[in-house]
């Protein structure tokens, strides 16, 4: 069985090899799943079909909702706000930015999303691949390997740090997104494995130290527009990547100082609800009004 077990191995893997980092994920999954290359593919392409579907849904007519009324209707209105606007950032940041929002909406709205690596974080993943679909007109295998690449990065982060809001914080989750979306733009952009390992050392280490502090411990405020960062954050580091910036820091120094911080985080900053956004006081009243006086505070 082999298992990549940093980033450095896989660069120099691909080094080696000659392929791609996604090909290279392809070629490890069929290894190691017993799965045949045809399923895995299939697999992916499940995947990219329901984070489709998810920005469909949550771009399309009114936009999608929570039972709760945290969150909803907004990518709609930042839909609207591009068609009807000279925007200040580029219709091109925004278009990721809906993407995200939208995909976010339909997972607070208990619609079926793709953890990517969490249903927290679903929205970074998406909100950089359906832009880049539209700007560099990428096919629809182009799109399944972009997928296959954020999954070599997300695995080493996951073996190696965590993922979980619980766990790590908020960088552990929307920061692994940014990082591995960054890194698969990368590769989709023509950039070499080294560039796409900057890249996500440049997106996660912009996002060291956030904490998941959700408004009544639920996965909608501020959680849904964490997303829209997380998806331009990778947007720019994977820009600084392919014109030749590098982080300083070793992607793989990265992910353990991310590590050592979310150990260190307190608990009341690692999705539980107590600290925060979510102990301000518009933060409690939003939690009395869900849940009940009754509810516990503390």
């Amino acid at each position: 069985m082999q298992i990549y077990a940093t980033i450095a191995e896989l660069v120099a893997a691909v080094t080696a090899e000659d392929v791609s980092l996604s090909e290279l994920m392809i070629r490890q999954e069929v290894a190691n799943s017993g799965s045949s290359r045809a399923d895995i593919w299939a697999a992916m392409e499940h995947n990219l079909d329901a984070m489709a579907a998810a920005v469909k849904r949550g771009s399309t007519g009114a936009g999608a909702f929570s039972k709760t009324g945290l969150t909803g209707g907004e990518a709609i209105k930042l839909k609207h706000y591009r068609a009807t606007h000279q925007s200040l950032s580029g219709d091109t940041m925004l278009a990721a930015v809906q993407n995200a929002i939208a995909t976010n909406e339909v997972n607070a709205a208990m619609g079926v999303v793709c953890a990517t690596p969490t249903a927290g974080a679903s929205g970074t993943l998406p909100g950089v691949l359906f832009m880049l679909q539209e700007r560099l007109k990428m096919s629809r295998e182009q799109m399944v390997r972009f997928l296959f690449t954020a999954g070599a990065f997300g695995m080493v982060i996951a073996n190696n740090a965590m993922i979980a809001g619980a766990t790590g914080g908020c960088q552990a989750e929307v920061g692994s997104a940014s990082g591995m979306a960054a890194a698969a733009a990368v590769e989709i952009a023509g950039g070499t494995p080294a560039q796409s390992a900057e890249a996500l050392a440049m997106a996660l280490s912009n996002l060291l130290g956030l904490v998941c502090d959700p408004i009544a411990g639920l996965v909608e405020l501020p959680c849904v527009k964490r997303n829209a960062i997380g998806a331009t954050n990778a947007l720019v580091a994977a820009d600084m990547a392919l014109a030749g910036l590098t982080n300083k820091i070793p992607a793989d120094e990265v992910v353990g100082a991310m590590k050592k911080i979310g150990e260190d985080m307190p608990q009341s900053l690692r999705e539980t609800g107590q600290g925060g956004l979510a102990a301000t006081p518009t933060g409690i009243k939003m939690k009395l009004r869900i849940f009940g006086q009754d509810r516990n505070l503390e």
